[in-house]
């Protein structure tokens, strides 16, 4: 598939919409238990959205539409989440990633990319070069990875209640991978 800025900014604006209709008033039994170890609840999930809202997707472009391919992004805190979303709930988690991604999204087409500017670039940490058209690609696959990992989560915890039928249910079976 090639990537359409259109198509990605349409998914990405989905993302709250689905995780509040996904998580909205229901027991926090389902939304504050993980997988075990240290996997994440969906609670953690939200948080880990809202830190990104804040601290990575936007602030790197930015940063690479400013710059030089010379530029260097600051590492990524997979896990600052535990510390920030402390003493919230997770309404108002949903709602401040809702309005954090409004905005962003906003931002994002208020710079009317060019093609030129999709391309061009700066170095990941650990990856190395890349592209705003791979950040931006990345932004919209990583949405997508953490709603199936909170229906993941979600489903895990019915996993003793469906009787025989883990072994059909393909969903029980996966492993976590943060």
């Amino acid at each position: 598939m090639t990537f359409e800025l259109d198509t990605a900014i349409e998914i990405l604006e989905r993302t709250p919409t689905v995780m509040r209709q996904l998580l909205s008033d229901l027991p926090s039994q389902l939304t504050h238990k993980n997988e075990g170890g240290d996997s994440w609840s969906a609670f953690d999930v939200i948080g880990h959205l809202i830190h990104g809202e804040k601290t990575d997707w936007m602030v790197r472009t930015n940063l690479i539409l400013a710059n030089d391919s010379e530029v260097s992004f600051e590492p990524f805190n997979r896990f600052a989440q535990f510390e920030n979303s402390k003493g919230k709930s997770l309404e108002q988690l949903l709602e401040e990633f809702a309005e954090l991604r409004k905005a962003n999204l906003n931002s994002l087409r208020s710079k009317q990319l060019s093609t030129e500017d999709l391309e061009r670039t700066a170095q990941h940490p650990e990856l190395g070069t890349v592209t705003l058209k791979n950040l931006l690609a990345a932004w919209v696959v990583h949405d997508l990875g953490h709603i199936t990992q909170v229906s993941r989560v979600i489903a895990k915890q019915y996993k003793t209640e469906v009787g025989p039928w883990p072994k059909y249910l393909t969903i029980l079976n996966s492993t976590p991978k943060e």
